[in-house]
């Protein structure tokens, strides 16, 4: 994808901007002592990433600030939607695994929608760090970022929020469900 593709009008970033306010003053538990105004100050002048905030909007994620690194200066954010993100979901794992299938192939793979969208998996560390915040996935599951030796020999890893536990479990990565998606993390 070109730059070009990456770039929102001004209604778009406006109504994206919008969005992020709204939802982050609703859920000021998400990321205590962070400031709106310090958090879109930072957005305005990265108009990549508000693309990327803008995809994963639009494809259900939710995101919302969940976090700023204090040694770079990034805000964190998270896809916080209830469940895992409806427009992100009955994909298997990787590009490999989506060539390996004989039949039934999905229509993508968590790994290329998540590079496209210029976001990355959550980590299994990750996601735990968000279920502290609230409960998510209790209908559904993620995808997260698998380890490679898991990879290599063909398995992929995700989790979900089950018995007030998050649980990681395995599959062939070349599997896929539609009550299965991923969330995405990005560092602005």
């Amino acid at each position: 994808m070109t730059k070009k593709n990456k770039e929102l009008s001004l209604e778009q970033r406006e109504e994206i901007l919008r969005t992020l306010k709204a939802r982050f003053e609703k859920n000021m538990n998400r990321h205590k002592d962070l400031e709106w105004a310090k958090v879109q100050a930072k957005l305005e002048t990265n108009t990549e990433k508000l693309w990327s905030l803008n995809e994963m909007e639009r494809t259900g994620g939710e995101p919302d600030v969940v976090g700023h690194d204090k040694n770079t200066g990034e805000y964190i954010f998270y896809d916080c939607s209830v469940e895992s993100p409806k427009g992100r979901r009955s994909v298997c794992y990787d590009r490999e695994a989506l060539e390996s299938r004989k039949n039934h192939k999905p229509e993508n793979n968590a790994i290329d929608l998540a590079t496209a969208m210029g976001i990355e998996l959550l980590t299994e560390e990750q996601y735990r760090e968000l279920q502290i915040l609230e409960n998510f996935d209790t209908k559904t599951s993620s995808w997260v970022k698998t380890p490679a030796n898991i990879r290599k020999l063909g398995g992929a890893i995700f989790c979900d929020y089950r018995y007030e536990t998050v649980f990681v479990y395995h599959n062939g990565a070349d599997s896929y469900y539609a009550a299965r998606g991923f969330r995405g993390s990005l560092r602005v």
